[in-house]
C-alpha cells in the first residue's frame, strides 16, 4: 500500500474523531443496521471543514480540493474498516456498497476556487469543488434516479455471479446510462453483466437552472451602469436531501463540482451542487453626509425632510419641484421592498397623458434597487412551464419572480390583454401564483400545481388619453372621480395607490419641456445643483438603508389609522354593494404610514407619518370613486410649489390643518375611537 495513502487514511481517522463526524457516522450506521434490510448501496455524508483538514495534513487538505473523487475513496476504505471492526452495520459485505459524498463547508476565498462563465477561463472541466453564485431562473420538478445498483455475472462459475461485488454508484457528471445499462462487461471473466433489479437504491433528483446574477442590471430597462459583459446560465443538479433546497428567484451560493454532458453533438456544462446557501448581501450602514446634513436641517418637523426629499428626487431625469406627488410615491414604494413572506407591499398605477416622462422616471427610479426588473412585453409576467433539455418540465422565473424584495415595472396597464389582468388581480390579492403541470405532456404520472410566490411591488401606468379614445367615457362622475372604465374595478382596488400626475403634456412652459430640449442637446449635463449633491448613488444608499429599518406602529398613529378606515367604510357606501372602500385599505394605510416613517429614517411610526398615509390614500380613493366628507385637494400632500423655507413653513401649517380636519372627520363618523383633538 502507498505509504501516502495510508498516512491519509489515519489523518481522515483523526480528523473524524476531533470533529464528531465519527459519532455522526456511527449514528447513520445504526439506522442502517436497525432496518435489517440489505442494501447495494450504503450511502454516507460527512461534513468536511477544509481549514481544519489542511491544519491536520496540508496534502489530504489538497487532495480533497482537487480531487474529491479520489479522496472520497480513502473516507470509503476508513468507513469500511470502521463498521467491520466496530460491527456497525450485519449486512454489508463488500467496500464498493459503501458511497461516501463529502460536503465541504466553505472553499478558500481565492479566485481559482470561484466558477464563473462569464469570464475566462472557464474550468469547468476540472472535476474538483467550485463556488459559485447565481439567481435561479428556472426550476424541475422532482424525479427519480439511480443512486446505485447490483450486478451479477451471467456466467454462473464466476465468483462475481453471487454477492456484492459488481456495485455501480452515480458519480458526478454522469447520466443515468452511466449507472444503469445492460451492456456491463464482467471484469473477471468479460462475461455479460445483469442488474439485480431488487437491489436498486433511487434517490430524489432536481434540475435548476441558475444565472449570474449581473442578469438584473439587463433587465432594469435602463442603466447608469454602462459595461459590458458575458451571461450565460448553467445548469445545477440537486440530488436527495439537497432536492426543493432551491426557491424560484431566489439568488444563492453553491459549492459542487463541475461536469460536461455530451448530448449529441452539444456539450451542457452542469454542477453537481454538494450545499446550497441563500445568499443575502448586507445593505449599507449609513447614509450620506449630504442627506444626513438635509436631516439636520429639516430636523424641526416631522414633514419637511421627505418633502425635499421627493423635491430633489430624479433631477437626472426631471426636473426639481416637478410630479412631487408622484415622486413621493415612488420613493415610499421603493422603501417598502423587502424579501418578507408576509411584507407590506405598496403597489403603484399612475393615471397620465405624459406616458414617455413617466416612463423615463420610473425607469430611473428602478435602477435604484438591486431587483427592479422592466417586463418586457414578449415575456411572461408570471412563471410559466415548459419542457427542459431533458424532456421534463421545468418552471421558468419571470419578470414578477426576478424582481423578488424589488420593483416589478410592468409599463401600459390597458396594452394587456383580459387573461393577464385577471391573473395580475388574482396575484395582488393573494401574492400567489399557480403553475399547473400535466403529467402527460411532461411524462409524469399524475398532474401537478405548483403555488409560486410572489414578493414585489408592481408599478404601471394608464395612458388618459388612450383610454378616452378607446371608451365611451361616462357622464354620471362624481366630484374628483376620474373615469376608469378602460381597466376593471377590481383591478384598480388592488393597486395600493392611485396617483395622477399633475402636469399635462399641452403645458408648452413646463420645465419639463425645458429640461428634455437641454437633456436631448447635452445627455451627460447636470442641469441642477440638487443632481450634483444628491447623487444617484447617495440615492441608492439611502433607499438601502431606509428599507432595512425597522419600524413600530405608536398607539397615536394606530388610534388615527383605525379611526380613519373605519369612518370611510361608514362614508362611502351605497345601497346595492355596500362600502366601497376594499378590505385592503387598512394595510395599504400601514404601509403607507410604515414607509413615510423609514424615509424620514425614524423607527417609530408618528400620527405625521399617518396624516400623509391618509392623505395619499384619500387622493387615491377620491380618483376611483369620488370626493367624500373629508374632502381633500386635488393634490392634498403637495398643495403649492416647494421653493424656499416659507414655502415648507406654510405646507406645515397646511398639513397641521389637515392634521386638524382629519381629527374632526373621525369624530364624527367613527365616534367609537379614542382621539384628542388639540383645539389649538
Amino acid at each position: 500500500m502507498d505509504p501516502e495513502i495510508q498516512k491519509m487514511r489515519e489523518v481522515v481517522l483523526v480528523y473524524l474523531d476531533r470533529s464528531g463526524g465519527l459519532q455522526k457516522f456511527v449514528h447513520d450506521c445504526k439506522k442502517y443496521n436497525d432496518s435489517k434490510q440489505s442494501y447495494a448501496v450504503y450511502r454516507f455524508i460527512i461534513s468536511i471543514n477544509p481549514s481544519d483538514i489542511a491544519e491536520l495534513d496540508a496534502t489530504l487538505g489538497n487532495y480533497i480540493l482537487h480531487n474529491p473523487l479520489q479522496a472520497a475513496q480513502i473516507f470509503q476504505s476508513v468507513c469500511f474498516v470502521a463498521i467491520k471492526t466496530l460491527s456497525l452495520i450485519e449486512q454489508l459485505q463488500t467496500e464498493a456498497q459503501i458511497s461516501i459524498l463529502l460536503k465541504p463547508t466553505h472553499l478558500p476565498p481565492l479566485p481559482s476556487y470561484v466558477l464563473s462563465l462569464s469570464a475566462y477561463p472557464f474550468n469547468y472541466t476540472s472535476p474538483r469543488f467550485y463556488m459559485s453564485e447565481g439567481i435561479v431562473i428556472a426550476m424541475g420538478t422532482v424525479t427519480k434516479y439511480t443512486q446505485g445498483a447490483r450486478f451479477l455475472c451471467t456466467e454462473e462459475t464466476c465468483p462475481f455471479s453471487e454477492g456484492f461485488r459488481c456495485i455501480r454508484v452515480h458519480c458526478p457528471g454522469a447520466t443515468e446510462s452511466a449507472t444503469v445499462r445492460t451492456d456491463f462487461a464482467c471484469s473477471l471473466c468479460s462475461s455479460p453483466l445483469q442488474e439485480d433489479v431488487k437491489f436498486r437504491v433511487l434517490g430524489d433528483k432536481q434540475i435548476i437552472e441558475m444565472i449570474d446574477a449581473r442578469i438584473l442590471n439587463a433587465l432594469k430597462g435602463y442603466s447608469i451602469d454602462k459595461s459590458h459583459f458575458r451571461i450565460q446560465a448553467f445548469t445545477l443538479f440537486l440530488r436527495d436531501e439537497l432536492a426543493n433546497k432551491m426557491t424560484i428567484g431566489n439568488h444563492y451560493r453553491i459549492i459542487g463540482i463541475p461536469a460536461c454532458v455530451q448530448n449529441g453533438l452539444q456539450a451542457t456544462v452542469c454542477i453537481e451542487v454538494t450545499s446550497v446557501q441563500l445568499y443575502k448581501p448586507n445593505g449599507p450602514s449609513f447614509v450620506s453626509d449630504s442627506f444626513k446634513y438635509l436631516l439636520s436641517l429639516t430636523s424641526s418637523s416631522c414633514w419637511r425632510f421627505t418633502a425635499v426629499l421627493a423635491n430633489i428626487f430624479a433631477s437626472q431625469v426631471i426636473p426639481p419641484g416637478t410630479y412631487n406627488t408622484l415622486k413621493l410615491a415612488i420613493l415610499l414604494s421603493l422603501v417598502q421592498t423587502c424579501e418578507k413572506e408576509n411584507a407590506d407591499y405598496l403597489d403603484l398605477l399612475i393615471m397620465t397623458s405624459d406616458t414617455l416622462v413617466i416612463d423615463r422616471l420610473l425607469n430611473y427610479s428602478l435602477c435604484l434597487l438591486p431587483r427592479g426588473i422592466r417586463h418586457p412585453p414578449s415575456s411572461d409576467i408570471f412563471p410559466s412551464v415548459s419542457k427542459d433539455k431533458h424532456g421534463s418540465a421545468s418552471i421558468q422565473a419571470c419578470s414578477a419572480v426576478l424582481a423578488k424584495g424589488g420593483i416589478c415595472y410592468i409599463g401600459d396597464l390597458s396594452s394587456y390583454k383580459k387573461d393577464k389582468l385577471e391573473l395580475l388581480q388574482s396575484v395582488l390579492e393573494s401574492r400567489t401564483t399557480t403553475v399547473f403541470i400535466p403529467g402527460k405532456k411532461y411524462g409524469e404520472e399524475a398532474d401537478q400545481q405548483v403555488t409560486v410566490s410572489v414578493q414585489t411591488n408592481f408599478w404601471s401606468f394608464v395612458d388618459v388619453d388612450s383610454s378616452s379614445k378607446k371608451h365611451i367615457q361616462k357622464e354620471n362622475f362624481l366630484i374628483g372621480q376620474m373615469d376608469m372604465s378602460l381597466i376593471p374595478v377590481n383591478l384598480v382596488d388592488g393597486f395600493g395607490l392611485l396617483i395622477y400626475s399633475e402636469f399635462p403634456s399641452s403645458h408648452l412652459s413646463s420645465p419639463v419641456v425645458h429640461h428634455i430640449l437641454k437633456k436631448a442637446i447635452n445627455p451627460e449635463a447636470m442641469l441642477y445643483k440638487a443632481s450634483q449633491q444628491f447623487r444617484t448613488q447617495d440615492y441608492e444608499e439611502f433607499i438601502l438603508f431606509a428599507r432595512n429599518l425597522h419600524v413600530e406602529l405608536s398607539s397615536e398613529a394606530e388610534s388615527l389609522i383605525q379611526g380613519y378606515y373605519l369612518a370611510s367604510r361608514r362614508m362611502r357606501r351605497d345601497s346595492i354593494h355596500g362600502s366601497t372602500l376594499s378590505a385592503s385599505a387598512l394595510k395599504i394605510l400601514i404601509s403607507l404610514a410604515k414607509a413615510h416613517a423609514k424615509l424620514s429614517l425614524r423607527q417609530t411610526v408618528l400620527e405625521e407619518d399617518a396624516v400623509i398615509a391618509v392623505l395619499l390614500l384619500e387622493s387615491s380613493l377620491t380618483l376611483k370613486h369620488g370626493t367624500s366628507a373629508l374632502c381633500v385637494a386635488p393634490n392634498p400632500v403637495f398643495p403649492f410649489d416647494l421653493s424656499d423655507e416659507n414655502s415648507l413653513q406654510q405646507r406645515d401649517i397646511y398639513l397641521m390643518q389637515c392634521h386638524h380636519q382629519l381629527l374632526k372627520f373621525i369624530a364624527a363618523y367613527s365616534p367609537g375611537i379614542q382621539i384628542n383633538i388639540n383645539e389649538e
